[in-house]
């Protein structure tokens, strides 16, 4: 079965969980171009990757850390459905794969700080991977703002491969998305200086954006059913001890 079939599979199943368990809301500022294109997110939640997919109607290649390729089951699909590995200590091998697939015309996703981002707020750093694709290969940039509730996060502590690992998992309430106008880059690639000012200016758009979209969380009730029964059970703090689980 092609990575196709796997890829609808599995946005399906996301789509129909999150019908039952988020209210989500989206707003765009312009529409998504044509063809490639490098979508870049802020990472507030370790579900914003399967969250991601029900965005952009094609299929869409999402760089996601190696350890979720170890979870049985899950990194079977992952690999299945055509994303792609960050492994650690040799980014460079993810980098030349997504290459590979916008000059295939695919579209790809990066969440250019690297890392699930502040539990009290902000953002990291950003990494210059997205310039640096949308140098090399003329791709235009889509910054998305994520926004959601924080006091439903949950810190969820895993071993994978033997390994300790901590989610912040965000499993039902409020999650906006904000998607804003194209960013087109041109330059030097080697020129370091204009990569990290054109990666913080793709990162600039995407804070604000995140913000707009946690402003339109703020106004967003908790609907009624499921999801509403459940985020209005008393919440573990996210400073708490993370739950445990073993994959």
């Amino acid at each position: 079965m092609s990575y196709r079939f796997w890829y609808r599979v599995g946005r399906a199943t996301i789509n129909s969980y999150a019908q039952l368990m988020f209210q989500t809301d989206v707003a765009w500022k312009a529409q998504l171009p044509n063809g490639p294109k490098i979508v870049a997110p802020n990472h507030p939640s370790t579900i914003d990757p399967a969250l991601l997919t029900l965005l952009l109607p094609e299929h869409t290649s999402i760089l996601i850390h190696e350890t979720l390729f170890k979870v049985r089951v899950l990194g079977e699909y992952l690999d299945r459905a055509g994303h792609v590995p960050v492994m650690t200590g040799n980014g460079r091998a993810a980098f030349d794969q997504a290459i590979d697939l916008i000059r295939a015309g695919r579209p790809v996703a990066i969440f250019p700080e690297g890392a699930i981002s502040p539990l009290n707020g902000g953002f990291h750093r950003p990494h210059t991977g997205v310039a640096r694709l949308a140098l090399a290969t003329g791709a235009p940039v889509v910054p998305v703002g994520i926004g959601l509730r924080r006091d439903l996060l949950r810190l969820v502590e895993t071993q994978v491969d033997g390994e300790p690992e901590v989610g912040t998992w965000y499993l039902r309430g409020p999650y906006a998305m904000t998607v804003g106008k194209p960013i087109r880059l041109t330059g030097d690639i080697e020129d370091r200086a204009h990569v990290r000012s054109a990666t913080d200016r793709i990162m600039q758009n995407i804070a604000q954006l995140a913000r707009e979209s946690e402003q339109r969380v703020q106004g967003m009730a908790l609907q009624p059913g499921i999801a509403g029964r459940l985020a209005r059970r008393s919440v573990r703090p996210i400073s708490a001890r993370p739950w445990r689980y073993r994959f």
